[in-house]
This record gives structure tokens, C-alpha cells and sequence, in this order.
């Protein structure tokens, strides 16, 4: 199952288990079934502290379980769990073997002081690149506290289990039997949504916080390069961010950032996250800001209002909370959202295979899915608003090669329809004609640009009419000692390499305000 050189690293690895275990594989005579004894096989045979038992007899057939000698934890994988989920793989086996996780001392206390019987499913598919996050954060769960029970469950693998529990978008996070989350999540998301004093102790600890020099809102590129340049002048850094990278998380592919031939969205943002530690900066992540109060007089503090009831001050603060992927806006997209409406082809596409969908949107993101889709599900209809497509000319020549597209332009979108459980169908209006079409489909994937982060400041600053901040030359904005930079701003072009250049000149333009101005101790 594994080849020589996947052997050799992995065997490198397992060299950090401390403490014996056992994996217990259920198996029925499917090929899946021996795909997996094989994969397990491999696995024991690279070290002695691995007993392997293939006498299972969990009702998920085929699965495996690891299970720590002498104790009472319970981590299931119902998969094979190669490709983007391989990690999430080697990861178990460590930690199982008793590995130090690389989480907070304070998180790590806190799922163990979880109070509580969680036993969580997970649905993935092989594909998804937000789905690992999840399935590693409980499964670390799951080692460090026996009353979390996880099961990662293959989505392609269980196709009855998806079709059955009307799973549409992964990851889907199923707790106690019932639908409890979809989406990427953090370890600290999820402990914090099941510890329901969490908000109001992070609230308490981020308000007894110093006033930073600079104060950054957002951890994307540009907030990852503001902090940098920022701490880089021996000043104090704050970075307060809903997720530390933003929109990048959700990026599969990045091949056009200079200097870096290829890499992957979640791989681009744990580098900028370590960047900027590397830096001491505070990072402060899962903040969402709610308001910002500018200075009461010439040199004084600016506040920047949290949702979880907190706040935090800076002589300085960087707005560079970015921008977010843009709604349809018609009836049926909200009601079917993770029930056949999907924003992300490259996690939820696995789960169309073999039938009929659409993508809204013919700019480079809309053409890209659908070429990505055509190669997994059964056809695709492409629709674009306007007369003709706004892709890139090379994108648009290989999706109109493709058997499996029907592409129709100058054609608005009106309603997304469903049966009340899931989509199944798209209505559209013909803009030449006027007439009404309706297509059948399983599932419509949503791909027509981004709206910026700027609800939380309106009245409060310059924004333009598509909500961007308006920005100068050197990133001011329209009140004295706040600075934006990157996706949220009027800057054209959204491109990473841009917003990380302009959170670069921001911070200097913040530097240089500080160094120009006296503020209160």
C-alpha cells in the first residue's frame, strides 16, 4: 500500500512513540476492506511498539481503531486515510503512542477539563483540504480526554451512511447523533463551543491586555505581513483574527505567489502564522471585531470592540480583515446552504460524483471549478450573469473542451429550489430572451467574487459604495491613525501577493505615524 520512500519517512516518525498500542481492524471482503489490512500492514510492521489484530467487529466495516494499552480511548478512522487526510493519520499514530501534541498548555487543559460524554462523527472526503483540521483537533480530543469518542468516516467510502444522514458539504461534524457543525473549525473553535464559560474568560483576559504600538484586525496575508514589519521595529504587536490566514485557508492551490513555485492554501497560512510568531507577536485568534472607537483626541488610544465582549486598544491599529466569498442572494441559497449549495469544489465535490450540478460564476474561481468538477461528477452547467465569460482565455479554451459542460452566459440566476431537505434544482431567466429555464440538479456550487469585512465599520470611517476602505498612497484611511490594507481595501486586484505588500506598507505607515506623533503611556 505504501511505497518505499512514504515507508521510510513514516518509519522515522513512529521512532517518537513512547507507549504501546493496538490497532483493531474490522474488515469484510471488500476491496476497500483489503486496501485498508494492507495499509494497516504496512503500518505494524515499521515498529515494535504496533500490535495489529484484524478481529474487530465494529458495525463499520471496513474501519480500524487505535487504542492505547490500559486505557479507555476510543479513535475510530471508517477510511482509508490517504491523500490530504494521511496526516491526520500519522498525527494519531503519535499521539496515541504518547507524542506531545503542539497545542497551548491552557487548550490542552481544557479538553481535559471538558465536562461531559462526546462521541463525535466526522464525515470527509480524501479531497478536502478543510477537512484534516477537524478530524486532527478531535481526534487529539479524543486522546487527551477518554469521554471524547471519534469516528472519521469517509464520505466516498459510506455513500449510504452521506445519502442516509443528507450530508452535502464536508466536513460534517455529527455529535451525540445529531448535526452539530460543518465547515473548517480549530481545535479552539470546537473546545470552545462545548465550554460555555470560554467566552467570557478570553473576553476578561484580552481586556486586561496592554495598548499595543500596532493593533492589526485580521490574520491574512496582509495582516501577517503588517505584523512582521511591525515587530521587526522592536515595537509591541497585536494581531487579533478570526482565523490567523484568513481566506487562504480555503485556496487549494497557490502557484503564483514570486519565489514559491507551488504550495497549498492551508500550508501557505500555517507559514504565515509561523512567521509572524517567530516575531513574538501576540497573536490573538477566533476574535471577531465588532466596532472600532478612534482616538478621543490627537495621540490618544483607538479600541477595537470584540464579539465575544472584550476589547483591545493600539496607538496604532491596521484594519486588514479581508473580504468573503459573495452570496447569490436568491431564494433557496440560505435554506440549502451545506444541503447542496456549496462554496468549495475542491472539499464538497467528492460528494456529487456521478451527478448533476452547476457553478454560478464565469470569472477565473467559476471556470477553475467547474473545470475541477467536470472530472468528478456527472455533467456541469456553467452560468455567468454576463454576455461572455471573464475567465482567463487559456481557462476558458480547456473548460469548452470538456464533454461533460454546457456553458450559459447572459443567464441570471433566480431561485435555487430543493425538495425541503436538499437542492435539486436551478432556475434561471435567459437575459436575452426573458424566458424562464429550470435545470435539474443535486447540487449548485456558488463561485461570483467577494464582499469585504467591513460591516463592523460603517459610520465610522470612508468606505466606498461596494463597502471597501478607502485607502491613500500609504494605507491611511479616512481617521487619524488607522491604516487598512489588503482585500478589504480599495485596491484593486485581490491577489495575495498584493495584500501581503500593502500590509508590508501599512505597518511602515503606521511606524512612521508613531514615530511622528506622542500617544499616553
Amino acid at each position: 500500500m505504501l511505497d518505499d520512500t512514504l515507508k521510510a519517512q513514516l518509519k522515522a516518525y513512529l521512532e517518537r512513540v513512547k507507549q504501546p498500542f493496538e490497532i483493531v481492524a474490522s474488515l469484510d471482503d471488500s476491496e476497500s476492506a483489503r486496501e485498508m489490512e494492507g495499509l494497516l500492514k504496512d503500518i505494524a510492521a515499521l515498529t515494535d511498539k504496533i500490535t495489529l489484530k484484524l478481529d474487530g467487529s465494529d458495525a463499520r466495516k471496513p474501519s480500524f481503531a487505535l487504542n492505547r494499552i490500559g486505557s479507555d480511548m476510543s479513535l475510530r478512522f471508517a477510511a482509508i486515510p490517504m491523500g490530504h487526510e494521511f496526516t491526520s493519520l500519522v498525527l494519531a499514530l503519535l499521539q496515541v503512542g504518547g507524542h506531545p501534541p503542539k497545542v497551548e498548555p491552557d487548550v490542552i487543559d481544557q479538553i481535559k477539563g471538558l465536562d461531559g460524554d462526546y462521541t463525535f462523527e466526522v464525515y470527509m472526503s480524501l479531497s478536502c483540504h478543510n477537512c484534516p483540521d477537524v478530524v486532527q483537533a478531535l481526534n487529539l480530543m479524543a486522546v487527551l480526554n477518554p469521554r471524547v469518542k471519534v469516528t472519521t468516516i469517509d464520505g466516498a467510502l459510506f455513500q449510504k451512511e452521506v445519502e442516509e444522514r443528507q450530508i452535502m458539504a464536508v466536513p460534517a461534524v455529527f455529535l451525540n447523533g445529531q448535526m452539530w457543525a460543518s465547515g473548517r473549525m480549530t481545535i479552539e473553535e470546537i473546545v470552545g463551543k462545548l465550554d460555555q464559560g470560554a467566552a467570557a474568560r478570553d473576553a476578561a483576559k484580552l481586556s486586561a491586555k496592554e495598548p499595543y504600538d500596532v493593533l492589526i484586525v485580521g490574520g491574512g496575508p496582509a495582516g501577517a505581513a503588517a505584523a512582521v514589519y511591525a515587530a521587526r521595529k522592536g515595537i509591541r504587536v497585536g494581531v487579533a483574527a478570526e482565523r490567523f490566514g484568513g481566506q487562504v485557508n480555503d485556496t487549494l492551490a497557490i502557484e503564483n505567489y514570486i519565489s514559491v513555485l507551488e504550495t497549498d492554501g492551508p500550508k501557505f497560512a500555517a507559514a504565515l502564522e509561523a512567521h509572524a510568531r517567530a516575531y513574538d507577536v501576540d497573536i490573538m485568534n477566533l476574535q471577531r471585531a465588532e466596532k472600532l472607537i478612534p482616538a478621543a483626541q490627537p495621540g490618544g488610544l483607538i479600541e477595537v470592540q470584540l464579539a465575544n465582549g472584550g476589547s483591545l486598544k493600539g496607538k496604532t491599529v491596521i484594519l486588514a480583515t479581508g473580504a468573503r466569498w459573495r452570496n447569490v442572494n436568491v431564494p433557496g441559497e440560505a435554506e440549502y446552504r451545506n444541503h447542496g449549495v456549496a462554496y468549495c469544489p475542491h472539499c464538497d465535490g467528492p460528494l456529487f460524483k456521478g451527478k448533476k450540478v452547476a457553478v454560478i460564476g464565469g470569472g477565473n474561481s467559476g471556470v477553475e471549478a467547474a473545470i475541477d468538477l467536470a472530472g468528478v461528477v456527472e455533467h456541469v452547467t456553467l452560468i455567468e450573469f454576463a454576455e461572455q465569460l471573464r475567465a482567463d482565455a487559456v481557462l476558458v479554451s480547456k473548460l469548452r473542451s470538456l464533454p461533460n459542460v454546457v456553458i450559459l452566459t447572459h443567464a441570471q440566476t433566480t431561485e435555487i429550489t430543493g425538495d425541503g431537505q436538499k437542492v435539486n434544482g436551478l432556475t434561471y431567466t435567459d437575459r436575452a430572451t426573458g424566458t424562464s429555464h429550470h435545470i435539474e440538479l443535486a447540487g449548485v456550487f456558488v463561485q461570483i467574487g467577494l464582499v469585504p469585512n467591513t460591516e463592523f465599520l460603517k459610520g465610522t470611517l470612508e468606505l466606498s459604495r461596494f463597502g471597501e476602505i478607502m485607502v491613500d498612497a500609504k494605507c491611511h484611511t479616512s481617521v487619524p491613525g488607522v491604516f487598512a490594507a489588503g482585500d478589504v481595501t480599495t485596491v484593486p486586484y485581490k491577489q495575495i501577493v498584493i495584500a501581503a505588500g500593502e500590509g508590508a506598507k501599512a505597518a511602515l505607515s503606521a511606524f512612521d505615524h508613531l514615530i511622528r506623533t506622542s500617544a499616553p503611556a
